[in-house]
């Protein structure tokens, strides 16, 4: 199995600040259409296919590899992502709060397994050593508050 976490300020001293709210509905927008976020060409497609009071279904095609997740909402606090298909298993979150001393932090943890690979063999190594590398999820939470303010500019969010 796979864990992973990474946690970055909302508003470091050298960005515009922005609210929980508005952080809020980025990583909303993002759940709904990933193609807004990620770089470009690598999710081709992305569908809300069932939505609730609770919860979204959607179908993607990120980096090549169809997905299906439920995405559940607890308001201005918590995404949760749930690999139905795909080639991993388990959850993904993305959760807003406030450190010890008040400011807004944006953090992601998983804990997930690669579909038809060995348990913590080289596959999942490998995925491992990138979740907690540079490129990862760090850079994912780090690239998500940078487009939600860019929405926020062009007053598209």
């Amino acid at each position: 199995m796979i864990y992973s976490t990474a946690t970055v300020p909302v508003n470091p001293e050298d960005a515009p600040p922005i609210t929980r709210a508005q952080v809020w509905a980025g990583l909303v927008l993002k759940a709904r259409d990933a193609r807004l976020f990620l770089p470009p060409n690598l999710c081709t497609r992305c569908e809300v296919v069932e939505e609730s009071a609770t919860h979204i279904v959607r179908e993607a095609t990120i980096a090549g590899d169809d997905l299906r997740e439920i995405i559940a909402f607890e308001p201005e606090r918590k995404v949760t992502f749930f690999q139905v298909t795909g080639p991993r298993e388990g959850a993904i979150i993305n959760e807003l709060f406030e450190d010890e001393v008040g400011a807004l932090q944006l953090r992601f943890y998983c804990y997930t397994g690669l579909r038809g690979k060995q348990p913590n063999g080289p596959e999942e190594q490998a995925e491992q050593a990138w979740m907690d590398g540079d490129k990862g999820y760090k850079s994912a939470l780090l690239s998500t508050l940078k487009r939600t303010r860019e929405l926020l500019a062009e007053g598209k969010l």
